[in-house]
């Protein structure tokens, strides 16, 4: 029995998405177990280039479920669009998936209100997505939440759409926002809910089913550690829990069950948003990577900030997560540098020459501390036609040594393009 997790060690886009559609071959599952449209996944493969914030990435598998858990919350719209791309590329997946009727729904007044708590906190805002997630889990877990259960009766979803807008419209008013009409808002999220309806079945049974006789789950984390509501650097994080035991919740498979965690990671550092970034780079350095990377949020678009690999991060996300191996992403965007850096640990402000853990700071105190690192020379070679690890090279392969001595994990796939076949499987 094989039931791989694969997650995020950083802050997100550490190219998770990739990783899934090259391990998706012979999957029965692929499951998203947390999240919500606010975090996108891109992958390249022979159909073409996707770009997908919830439909799971084992889509362009054929016979492979795609399942999304009652963990994840679930944007009608986006979700009915990413399907339709992927109909019209040749790829037959409405068959093939399976949303939980007990995902939330993201609704229109969700993205409205994240904008006024934006708005309020001034300088202090999070720099979230916009997508509302903040919102949809507060209602969830307030007992205020639409589900997709909620939809299949017509009665039951208009007494529960009233009782929101009641609550919501006055807020939206008292900050200047004209309030939302019930009629339009239950006509239009009707009419989205048709268009997706075949697809709504919940995947419990089928996944103890598979799990029973020893089928092979891949589960597909959103977003990263660090963005963990209890681990990451909280407030600048997400709503949901990005963990690999996140799936016990939100998918309903019992941690026993989980045999190997993929901890996938990039080369270097990248941070989309507001928060703490011992190792950002705001020079010359931090521009090259950026620009070699393409770092630009796929859903935001935002520029994302970038710095050098921070080992003492992923020791703890690895630890955390429980990962057994780590997929270290985009090394190729490394070539040119004549020297890279690795931190292992901070100095904080009058506390001596202790290095201090991720784990024993709070953000604004990981905000005032100082990165120490190891420097390493670069390799200044080209690594994105490599295909075997062996052929990388030497400092390199050094480099890659060192993370995974740093990390306490080994690092078994190296990628150095965003093809599918860009991965080297270290053995």
């Amino acid at each position: 029995m094989s039931v791989t997790a694969v997650v995020g060690l950083q802050w997100g886009d550490e190219a998770k998405g990739k990783i899934v559609d090259m391990l998706s071959p012979g999957a029965e599952i692929v499951a998203r177990f947390n999240g919500g449209d606010n975090a996108g996944h891109t992958v390249v493969n022979s159909y073409g280039t996707f770009k997908v914030r919830l439909t799971p990435n084992g889509f362009s598998s054929p016979g492979t479920l795609c399942v999304i858990g009652p963990g994840v919350v679930v944007n009608l719209a986006t979700l009915i669009g990413e399907v339709e791309q992927i109909q019209q590329s040749g790829i037959a997946v409405r068959d093939r998936l399976w949303v939980s009727p007990r995902c939330h729904l993201v609704m229109p007044y969700h993205p409205m209100l994240e904008s006024i708590y934006e708005q309020a906190k001034g300088l202090s805002r999070t720099g979230t997505t916009k997508r509302g997630m903040g919102p949809v889990f507060a209602d969830k877990v307030s007992y205020n939440g639409i589900r997709l259960f909620d939809l299949a009766d017509d009665a039951i979803f208009a007494d529960k759409l009233r009782l929101q807008l009641s609550v919501k419209n006055p807020i939206f008013q008292a900050f200047g926002l004209p309030p939302l009409d019930f009629d339009q808002v239950y006509q239009e999220t009707r009419k989205l809910y048709a268009q997706i309806q075949e697809c709504v079945r919940e995947p419990f049974g089928v996944v103890q089913e598979t799990l029973g006789r020893d089928g092979r789950l891949l589960l597909e984390g959103a977003q990263g550690a660090l963005l963990d509501n209890n681990w990451g650097t909280y407030p600048y994080c997400t709503a949901s829990i990005t963990l690999a035991g996140g799936a016990s919740a939100g998918l309903g498979i019992a941690p026993r069950w989980i045999t190997q965690v993929v901890g996938v990671v990039k080369a270097y550092t990248t941070r989309v948003g507001a928060g703490p970034m011992p190792t950002e780079l705001t020079d010359s350095t931090g521009e090259a990577i950026q620009k070699a990377g393409q770092e630009y949020g796929t859903v935001t678009g935002r520029a994302r900030r970038c710095g050098w690999f921070d080992a003492e991060l992923v020791r703890f996300t690895a630890q955390v997560n429980g990962a057994t191996d780590l997929a270290l992403t985009k090394l190729d965007v490394l070539d040119s540098l004549e020297n890279v850096k690795i931190c292992v640990g901070y100095l904080r402000p009058d506390t001596g020459d202790r290095l201090w853990h991720y784990w024993e700071l709070d953000a604004h105190h990981l905000e005032e501390c100082q990165p120490v690192y190891i420097e390493i020379p670069g390799w200044q070679q080209h690594s994105h036609e490599v295909r075997n690890f062996a052929g990388l090279p030497v400092k390199a392969q050094a480099y890659v040594r060192k993370v995974e001595e740093l990390v306490g994990v080994p690092v078994r796939y190296v990628s150095v393009g965003p093809q599918r076949e860009a991965t080297i499987e270290v053995r």
